[in-house]
């Protein structure tokens, strides 16, 4: 155990941000540089150590918590790298990025605020990194097997690490123009700068793994071909159909989903464009959906320069502590405020949009609401509460609803969907084809970045087995297991 009475000497501190006027006017990550590292062994020792350690059950990585707080206590940053890494391929990702449902079941956070992991978290590998402690690992030999693994978002680069270090030959095909999925053009520079995603790729090609860009499997490469090339496949693509919202005025030019927004953002970071061919700058935006693609949204808008941010959401605004049917250490949908929201901007709640208004030129100008209300478990809208809003941009960030099928990836392939639109798949991730695998979002439909590592790791282990009848890779988490994180 860390400190006996850590948890009673020692208030929770979390990572400091930068001033609100001084960030909007970069794209660096939000957080003062260095500013954990003063407190974090501190932070470390109000871990209790519990008998029974529900943040592991919280995680679908099963990270060995308390392990590693007690080593970032310690300051042994080596052996708390070592234990973080052995469940967790990628903590620089999940400690800037995951909503922590570990701390939600911190068993100190039933009557006070919970350690702080995901900070002890992302401190013990950016002291890794900084050290140089983060090395390739190659296999010291090679099976002669080939895997090939689609898509290169988290799940897809989880597995073909763990494939790769296996001794497989592992070729990731990324239909976009750089590796990384969602990582590199669905979360904003502020969440997490790219250069975090940049060095695990040097690190995974001098392992030996491969990378194939601008190639979509099922348009540009046949699916039954990439089957007939390789051993294995597996298949990380994401959910990335995205929700639409089928209203009146919905073609209107300045309705976007937000990955058509958000990526461009990005690329302007990348250095391909000086400015962004869709734009906040000097626009009443409207964003519509109110998760963390949203909040998203909302600090791009901030930085592009905006002129009015409102961010609309059709459930009603979330309590502050934990509701009834959400006891502990269930994860709690609780009001949030994200850096994004701290920047500025509106939130309104309990509202449905009913149609867009544009102007002769057919570009969007307002968005026509009402106010609505559960009746009998169903949302109704309230009479005589419409409205209109200055909307000049507008952003739908309201979720995904299953695997890409328009690309002829599914059908190629021959594989089976589950009753929510998703890739079927076993308790091995394997699906109803031979030799082809499914982890992530994918077979998950859309969740959280820990499970599309653990989902991605746990497919290796499937491929594992299936090439050599055998395998030492970590057991994995079923399928069909939700833990704590629903």
């Amino acid at each position: 155990m860390a400190d006996p009475k850590g948890f009673l000497t020692t208030g929770r501190e979390v990572a400091e941000t930068r001033p609100v006027g001084e960030r909007v006017k970069d794209w660096n990550e939000v957080y003062v540089p260095g500013s954990l590292l003063p407190i974090i062994s501190k932070q470390a020792s109000r871990c209790m150590d519990c008998g029974i350690p529900f943040c592991h059950n919280g995680c679908p990585l099963g990270n060995l918590i308390p392990e590693w707080n007690d080593f970032a206590y310690r300051e042994d940053w080596g052996a708390a790298y070592e234990r973080l890494h052995a469940t967790n391929n990628f903590p620089e990702f999940t400690g800037r990025l995951c909503p922590a449902p570990c701390e939600a079941a911190c068993v100190l956070g039933i009557n006070q605020p919970a350690v702080t992991i995901k900070n002890v978290e992302v401190s013990i590998i950016d002291k890794a990194w900084d050290s140089g402690n983060v090395t390739p690992q190659p296999p010291e030999r090679l099976s002669g097997k080939t895997v090939a693994v689609i898509g290169s978002g988290p799940a897809g680069l989880a597995a073909a690490q763990q494939l790769t270090r296996a001794g497989h030959t592992v070729a990731v095909y990324e239909r976009a123009d750089r590796i990384g999925g969602l990582l590199r053009y669905g979360i904003p520079e502020f969440k997490m700068e790219k250069r975090h995603i940049n060095r695990r790729i040097e690190q995974m090609r001098a392992e030996g793994t491969r990378f194939r860009t601008g190639i979509e499997i099922g348009r540009d490469l046949k699916a039954t071909d990439l089957r007939k090339r390789y051993d294995a496949v597996v298949i990380a693509a994401g959910a990335t159909t995205a929700r639409d919202l089928p209203v009146p005025g919905r073609e209107l030019k300045g309705v976007h989903q937000a990955m058509e927004y958000l990526p461009l953002a990005n690329k302007v970071q990348e250095g391909d464009f000086v400015t962004p061919p869709i734009t906040a700058e000097g626009k009443h935006v409207v964003v519509i959906g109110g998760g963390d693609t949203g909040a998203d949204c909302v600090g791009t808008a901030h930085r592009q320069g905006a002129a009015s941010v409102t961010q609309l959401e059709i459930m009603p605004k979330p309590g502050e502590d934990r509701a009834p049917h959400q006891p502990w250490p269930t994860f709690p949908m609780l009001y949030k405020v994200t850096s994004a929201h701290e920047e500025g901007g509106e939130r309104v709640y309990s509202v449905s949009t009913t149609h867009f208004e544009g102007d002769e030129e057919g570009n969007v100008q307002f968005l026509h609401l009402v106010e609505v209300e559960f009746v009998d478990g169903k949302l109704t809208q309230k009479p005589g509460t419409e409205r209109k809003i200055p909307a000049q941009l507008v952003t739908l960030a309201m979720g995904f609803t299953g695997t890409d099928v328009e690309n002829g990836l599914v059908e190629q392939f021959g594989l089976e969907l589950d009753e929510r639109g998703n890739v079927a798949r076993d308790g091995d991730f394997a699906t109803n084809v031979d030799g082809v695998f499914v982890a992530g979002d994918a077979g998950r439909g859309q969740s959280l970045i820990v499970w599309a590592i653990a989902e991605g790791r746990s497919a290796a282990r499937g491929v594992d087995r299936y090439l050599t009848g055998a395998s030492e890779l970590p057991a994995p988490v079923r399928p069909t297991d939700r833990a704590l994180t629903v």
